[in-house]
């Protein structure tokens, strides 16, 4: 079967290329689309499952914000399994900060011109208090357009999810981003950061050939 993935927010596949998927499955890793001027998620959820073919049975895998992608593209093409690594099942579980971004929409109102190259840069300096112990950090974060960002962390924002109880949920119980006390994940990986899927590998790869067995 085919196993669609996609990544985390600003995130190219590199954060998952150690992971070691099941060789008699074929794994596609979908790129993130430049969202269009003001485009509504649901529309740009659409568009990003275009490119699954729904004819035949299919796995889904999403890291952080392409873990809510992904539960978002099994309400249009239903997966035979979802799973969902450093990411969140419903908003109940989004974190104080992302929470106060909600409350006080103050995502919406920034600037385009605030997620600039500059500004970019001291995001990667957040992610590197996220897991200090991987300096090579940035370049994981390769997806830099100020609009997809901005666009990216208002939807993140907003985002209203109930709870799919099918859907499976790894979680690193060092991960600031998405902390492990709002959840009830499947699986935890102990010691593992937002970036559990680069540092904790063999762990994470151990799981997902049970899972996609």
């Amino acid at each position: 079967m085919k196993i669609y993935v996609v990544s985390g927010l600003g995130a190219d596949f590199k954060v998952l290329e150690k992971i070691k998927f099941p060789e008699h499955h074929e794994v596609i890793f979908l790129d993130w689309l430049i969202p269009e001027q003001n485009e509504e998620f649901m529309h740009y959820v659409q568009r990003m499952a275009e490119k699954i073919d729904d004819s035949e049975p299919f796995y889904l895998l999403g890291y952080s914000f392409g873990g809510i992608m992904v539960q978002e593209i099994h309400k249009l093409k239903p997966a035979q399994k979802v799973v969902i690594m450093g990411s969140i099942k419903s908003d109940r579980e989004k974190s104080r900060l992302i929470k106060t971004g909600q409350i006080t929409r103050i995502p919406k109102f920034l600037p385009v011109r605030f997620f600039n190259e500059k500004t970019t840069n001291i995001y990667s300096m957040f992610r590197k208090f996220f897991d200090p112990k991987n300096p090579k950090v940035l370049q994981y974060f390769q997806v830099r357009d100020p609009y997809y960002l901005k666009w990216s962390i208002e939807k993140i924002s907003e985002w209203k999810f109930d709870e799919n109880p099918d859907v499976i949920q790894i979680l690193g119980d060092k991960d600031i981003v998405f902390p492990i006390k709002n959840s009830r994940p499947d699986f935890i990986i102990k010691g593992g950061t937002h970036l559990f899927p680069a540092t904790k590998s063999k762990e994470v790869s151990g799981i997902l050939k049970g899972l996609f067995e």
